[in-house]
């Protein structure tokens, strides 16, 4: 696959983008209500808290809903998967991403995060779980 474009980087998603040279998803966790968000925000959507920061999250997470793209995205050839990832946090912390390596995709397969790393930024995608298809 050819590399992804990197994105670019705002004091709110620079935790998000280069928390994989660590090897660490890193979301948006409220101090206050200890709630999970993506994608960050300057304030806490369950309790309106603005002391805000990254946490290291498990990595692992549910295929929620994917579609296969047959059209190229820049250099990114086709085809490749887009997946809505339901991480173990919090149900309903939904993470848009590329799942790659799969021979076969099911809604409710467990996936496990790994990064692609562009430029100055690590890119999470997911990769099916051990004993997954």
């Amino acid at each position: 696959m050819s590399e992804r474009p990197a994105p670019a980087l705002t004091e709110a998603t620079t935790a998000f983008w280069s928390g994989g040279a660590d090897e660490q998803l890193l979301i948006q966790r409220c101090d206050r209500c200890e709630h999970w968000q993506h994608p960050p925000k300057a304030m806490c959507s369950n309790c309106h808290g603005r002391e805000l920061h990254p946490e290291a999250s498990s990595g692992r997470g549910t295929v929620w809903s994917y579609t296969i793209s047959r059209t190229a995205w820049g250099a990114i050839e086709p085809p490749y998967v887009v997946a809505q990832v339901e991480l173990d946090e919090q149900p309903g912390l939904l993470l848009l991403t590329a799942l790659v390596d799969a021979d076969a995709i099911e809604i409710g397969m467990a996936v496990v995060v790994d990064f692609e790393r562009t430029g100055d930024t690590w890119i999470p995608v997911f990769r099916p779980a051990a004993g997954a298809p």
